[in-house]
């Protein structure tokens, strides 16, 4: 009987123990569930430290407040809010124009800034971002602002176009190419950042430098009189000091998210 009882006892204990094991085995598990969730990234938010320092959402990730269409009042049926982004949808055109599209603008005007966002785009796809832009009858807003290109450089042919990359992702359009020239494949986000502070302006693109230059200057009317901009608008040059930022419809798919801006004295 005695050696029976020491049997059973011996099992208890090893169950016990291997229950005990299973048990830690799966909290260990969950926790780690959990960091993995907590450290997921959020979207259209703002980290405390950038409350605390400033920065502003431009967009929340579930409605088109605060945007509307460049020289109109509403928002164009030819963007959505889907999936925590501003999407453009394609035409299929590869231009603007649609009768519901066209650019959209953020419904304010910014002086000095930090302006952040994430783009992806479809394959062959262009777009752009304005800054310090104006808006004016009858005109489209590149005539008045400067733009930092958004392209899938291996499928579009604007990229083998213009001078030295200056037409590629993250460059000056047609006045400055973006080096290095870090833009990541089609269908992955890539990271913008332009600062723009009393004339002196610079591209980041994924983490990176990419460009610099210096509004009003010599060198800056140089640059801009030797390009194709002053037969759009002989006093291109005189960009504005204050502006609307806004995406542009160049008839591809196109999508935004995490738009975020710091403005400075």
């Amino acid at each position: 009987m005695k050696t029976i009882y020491s049997f059973l006892l011996i099992g208890v204990t090893v169950f016990s123990l291997a229950a005990c094991q299973g048990g830690q085995k799966k909290t260990a598990e969950k926790s780690a569930a959990d960091s993995t969730a907590v450290a997921a990234p959020e979207f259209n938010q703002l980290s405390a430290e950038e409350a605390n320092a400033g920065w502003a959402l431009l967009f929340d990730g579930t409605t088109s407040t605060g945007w509307r269409g460049y020289n109109k009042t509403e928002f164009p049926k030819g963007w959505e809010v889907v999936d925590g982004t501003l999407h453009c949808i394609g035409t299929g055109t590869g231009e603007a124009g649609a009768e519901n599209g066209g650019d959209i603008l953020f419904d304010k005007k910014f002086r000095n800034f930090q302006l952040k966002l994430e783009w992806k785009i479809q394959e062959g796809g262009n777009s752009g971002i304005f800054y310090l832009g104006q808006e004016v009858p009858e005109w489209p807003i590149y005539k008045t602002a400067p733009e930092m290109q958004v392209l899938d450089n291996v499928g579009h042919p604007d990229a083998m176009l213009g001078k030295d990359g200056n037409r590629q992702a993250g460059s000056l359009y047609d006045l400055i190419p973006a080096k290095p020239q870090n833009a990541k494949a089609v269908g992955e986000w890539n990271t913008v950042e332009i600062i723009c502070y009393k004339g002196t302006v610079v591209h980041k693109q994924n983490g990176e430098t990419v460009l610099e230059y210096h509004l009003w200057t010599d060198d800056w009317k140089n640059l801009v009189k030797n390009s194709k901009f002053p037969e759009l608008n002989p006093n291109w040059a005189d960009v504005a000091k204050e502006g609307f930022i806004a995406l542009q419809d160049h008839g591809d798919n196109v999508w935004y998210r995490n738009i975020k801006i710091k403005e400075m004295e």
